[in-house]
């Protein structure tokens, strides 16, 4: 709790996040009722994923590049004003009963892109406001503000929806972002450090990336991760198959590991102790691949709803790790455009982690996707720690790109 106690600045901006988180969340599932309340279709639902995802690799690449140009505390100002225009738009058609699926398709690729464009400055400012010893605290206390968005954020929305309709959800996360946007306007202005040579590239950020081997294999172990060991596309399959449930079965099971995760950052204070970062990530991606297999060959709910909740908590830990080492490892003029490429990684990795396990599945059976995407994780890691010992011998006190 450092962090908040000693740092106002990050304390606004945190509670600024975690209120807007909460109402964003809010917003996705309203339109998602919405889309499915107009169409019937639970492939016109899914097509609001997809149009999210575009926006969110371009603009999270260009918007990484632009938060290592310009005043970042400026964009995260336009970033979260964009984003409460969007919500507001989004309450008018509701109110107006609009009825365009089209127009809800639009509201999300814009919302997709002001998000994109503005994250990375958000998390690149987050070194300049705490002390670097205080900044694995700060990586998990984000993770809390994110986690209690994706647990509390639906669960209010469901009841907000139910009682007054959609746009009783749009109108909240509106005013939600009263509270990132004085965060923003109270923080000083933060133009990134370092000598500037024109605008800002890129490409410049993807061939640092290339020549930092620790940088490098962090951003690897996460794709390990997600590609291999995310089998939430077969949650609908395994709540039949396994335990013979329906929609509320794939709702526990969507929601677990984010409540495991929201437990492991909230009991996160030994994570400041762990100097060897590399081998803490190495080990937490591990165990949240060992977690997803076991979860494959349990057929009990509550024994499989905790080792997701596990997963989740080793998700958490290697989240904070990594986070850290970009905002340590790399100088200050390159933090916007790794946070753009993370926002790639977060983004595609999970849908190729969909494709991936839905592709097995189809071909064996979905316990079989399951373990072995779980065990495939678990290789790849290991094969990550064979060729880059340095990373293992990484060191937070002496930290090397």
């Amino acid at each position: 709790m450092s962090p908040l106690r000693e740092n106002a600045d990050y304390r606004r901006l945190w509670f600024g996040q975690a209120v807007s988180s909460i109402g964003q969340q809010m917003t996705a599932v309203a339109v998602s009722v919405q889309v499915y309340d107009l169409t019937g279709s639970s492939f016109a639902t899914g097509l609001v994923g997809l149009c999210s995802l575009f926006p969110l690799v371009a603009f999270g690449l260009y918007g990484g590049a632009i938060a290592d140009t310009v005043d970042r505390r400026r964009l995260g100002l336009i970033g979260a004003a964009g984003l409460a225009m969007v919500s507001a738009v989004l309450a008018g058609q509701a109110l107006a009963d609009l009825g365009q699926v089209l127009v809800l398709y639009a509201a999300v690729a814009v919302q997709a892109g002001f998000f994109a464009i503005s994250s990375p400055a958000r998390s690149a400012m987050v070194p300049r406001l705490v002390p670097t010893h205080q900044l694995p605290a700060a990586n998990a206390l984000n993770t809390v503000s994110m986690n209690l968005g994706l647990t509390v954020g639906p669960m209010i929305g469901g009841v907000l929806i139910g009682a007054y309709g959609a746009q009783a959800a749009y109108l909240v996360d509106t005013f939600a972002f009263a509270a990132t946007l004085y965060a923003m306007w109270r923080l000083p202005a933060m133009r990134p450090l370092g000598e500037r040579k024109g605008r800002a590239s890129v490409l410049d950020g993807l061939r640092f990336l290339r020549e930092q081997p620790n940088l490098r294999t962090s951003f690897l172990a996460d794709l390990a991760a997600m590609i291999f060991g995310m089998p939430r596309a077969l949650f609908p399959a395994i709540a039949v198959g396994f335990y013979g449930g329906d929609a509320r079965t794939v709702g526990l099971l969507v929601s677990a590991p984010a409540v495991g995760a929201l437990i492991g950052a909230l009991f996160s204070g030994w994570i400041s102790r762990v100097h060897r970062q590399g081998a803490a990530v190495l080990a937490a991606v591990a165990a949240w691949g060992l977690a997803i297999a076991a979860f494959g060959l349990l057929h009990n709910l509550w024994l499989g709803l905790f080792m997701l909740a596990l997963a989740g908590c080793a998700d958490t830990v290697s989240m904070i790790f990594r986070n850290t080492m970009m905002q340590v490892a790399a100088p200050d003029e390159m933090r916007g455009r790794l946070q753009g490429i993370f926002i790639v990684v977060v983004a595609g990795g999970p849908r190729l982690g969909d494709f991936e396990s839905g592709a097995v599945a189809s071909l064996t059976s979905p316990a079989v996707s399951v373990v072995t995407g779980g065990l495939a994780c678990v290789a790849a890691i290991l094969l990550l720690a064979a060729r880059r010992p340095a990373f293992l011998r990484y060191d937070a006190r002496h930290p090397t790109p």
